[in-house]
């Protein structure tokens, strides 16, 4: 089957999941998820869904998402919209999507009662998560997320840049390749002031305009609080606050200006009251806030070094959990734009590896558990390559100690870098998104790409061992080996023992029919263990 077909094919597929055409309010992708607003949650088969080949597993957020990793959600999506527009055309009424699934049977097991018991922790995290602040940040990512293939682009094509450089090669290429990397960064602003405007309720092009006053060259002739402006100063972060700042404007002079002169003088002052502010105030706050972000990050690593790496590496995970991470978004793209990387993403990044060598030894520990070791063996490429959600969700989050156990693995594997940092080798990254083994053609560093790379693989393989052994070793008690350290398909002569009905069977207890053994894969008796 052709890509194209199989993308489409793909999009089929998931429509009559979510309900139908009529059933679908929005639609969205970030870096690995379809990103969904549903009329009615209950039309949704999430287990449907989770059967699907190409679905690596469904997070219900703000939005109903379905991960399906990166590359892959960039081409479903389109058609996707594509079906919903003929859908909506040609049927306007929702269906309730079918109870029984057309996807092939799948058998009650311990990878689906664990695949619950992760939705039903991330609908409890989200309950909790809808508080105005992080309701706030959220929207602070919408703002940056659909910049971010434009970074990793540019990203790699300044990486691919720089190497030609050191080698001497191409010379009469690389000024061409440098201009297309440098060209999206010298006007991030612009897009951020375009995509801030627009999701706050504003005009794009307002947000745009005014934002673009801060790349403007014509500043340096500007005098505020005592120093001549130069161009770009307060960035993305200038930017975001000049936007926002021309939608409470324009909101204003929607309500105030007649109707009559609304076009004519509602962007007059938005742009004029607007730009004055960010001229004379914003660019200045906004350039300071933005040295005091690069100080700092510098400070703490070189300073830091393996215990501030450490910290960062560890916690990530729950600050993914408490929806916390968005807040570094800003911080990861002034960065970029400050120093050329970002020397916080490689650390916090190790957060995958730790979480990749859990589920190895989750693998390893539950060796009679096929149907578990089935989902770990197809989940583990996609975590390899940073897409963590499917073994977060499906394995080591709701198991409980597992999730705890690879934070510890991302805490080692930050603390390598976070060495190596303060011993002076600095590793960063000139995007944000990618992790895992996506992030390589990414990274940069003070010294040589060949030591850098090293040092990043380093902190992966710390990641991998000391996730890996601090799950072997502390994620499983006595009652949790018990319970899922089970046979799901048990052999053809427990069949025939049992009158042809697969029965699981606890290695070293009886499994026969009048055994009187419970079932130990239950959803009544699989509880979070802690």
């Amino acid at each position: 089957m052709a890509t194209e077909d199989k993308n489409r094919a793909t999009a089929a597929a998931i429509l009559p999941l979510v309900g139908g055409a009529a059933n679908v309010a929005s639609i969205a992708h970030c870096m690995t998820r379809l990103r969904l607003g549903l009329h009615d949650r209950s039309l949704v088969d999430d287990e449907a869904l989770k059967a699907l080949p190409a679905v690596m597993g469904v997070v219900e957020d703000d939005t109903y998402q379905i991960v399906l990793g990166p590359g892959t959600v960039a081409r479903v999506t389109p058609e996707f919209e594509h079906l919903v527009e003929e859908g909506r055309e040609a049927a306007p009424a929702p269906a309730a999507a079918s109870t029984a699934s057309s996807a092939p049977a799948v058998s009650a097991v311990s990878a689906e009662e664990l695949a619950a018991q992760g939705a039903a922790i991330k609908a409890q995290q989200k309950a909790k998560n809808t508080t105005p602040f992080k309701l706030f940040l959220r929207r602070i990512a919408n703002i940056f997320v659909p910049l971010i293939p434009a970074l990793i682009g540019c990203g790699i094509i300044a990486g691919l840049n720089g190497l030609l450089v050191n080698l001497e090669w191409l010379p009469a290429v690389t000024p061409a390749l440098a201009a297309m990397a440098s060209g999206f960064m010298a006007l991030i602003a612009v897009f951020v002031g375009y995509n801030t405007a627009k999701e706050f309720g504003g005009t794009p092009i307002l947000g745009g305009a005014v934002s673009a006053i801060i790349v403007f060259p014509g500043v340096a002739e500007i005098d505020t609080f005592g120093q001549t402006l130069s161009p770009g100063q307060g960035g993305v972060l200038g930017a975001l606050g000049a936007a926002v700042l021309a939608v409470y404007v324009e909101k204003w002079c929607r309500r105030w200006v007649p109707e009559a002169l609304d076009v004519l003088v509602t962007p007059t002052l938005t742009v004029l009251i607007s730009g004055l502010a960010t001229i004379f105030g914003l660019m200045y706050v906004a350039g300071e806030i933005s040295s005091a972000i690069g100080t700092f990050a510098d400070w703490l690593l070189s300073n830091g070094g393996a215990g501030a790496g450490f910290v960062l590496g560890g916690l990530f995970l729950p600050l993914v959990m408490l929806g916390l991470h968005q807040a570094l978004i800003p911080i990861h793209t002034t960065l970029i734009e400050q120093q050329g990387y970002t020397v916080l993403l490689p650390i916090l990044a190790m957060a995958g590896a730790g979480q990749v060598g859990a589920a190895m030894a989750v693998y390893v520990r539950l060796p009679h558990n096929e149907s578990i070791r089935r989902t770990i063996r197809s989940a583990l490429p996609a975590g390899l390559l940073g897409v963590g959600e499917p073994l977060i969700y499906g394995v080591s989050l709701p198991l409980g100690r597992p999730f705890v156990t690879a934070c510890v693995g991302g805490a080692f594997g930050g603390g390598f870098v976070g060495l190596f940092h303060q011993l002076g080798d600095t590793v960063g990254s000139t995007a944000i998104g990618p992790s895992g083994w996506a992030l390589f053609p990414l990274l940069d560093g003070n010294h040589s790409l060949g030591s850098t790379l090293a040092i990043y693989a380093g902190g992966l393989l710390a990641g991998y061992v000391a996730g890996f052994l601090a799950t072997y070793f502390f994620g499983f008690g006595k009652d949790l080996l018990t319970e899922f350290n089970v046979s799901q398909e048990p052999a053809p002569s427990t069949i025939a023992a049992t009158g042809g009905t697969p029965r699981e069977t606890t290695p070293g207890t009886r499994g026969g029919p009048d055994s009187g053994d419970t079932d130990p894969g239950s959803p009544e008796k699989a509880p979070v263990r802690v």
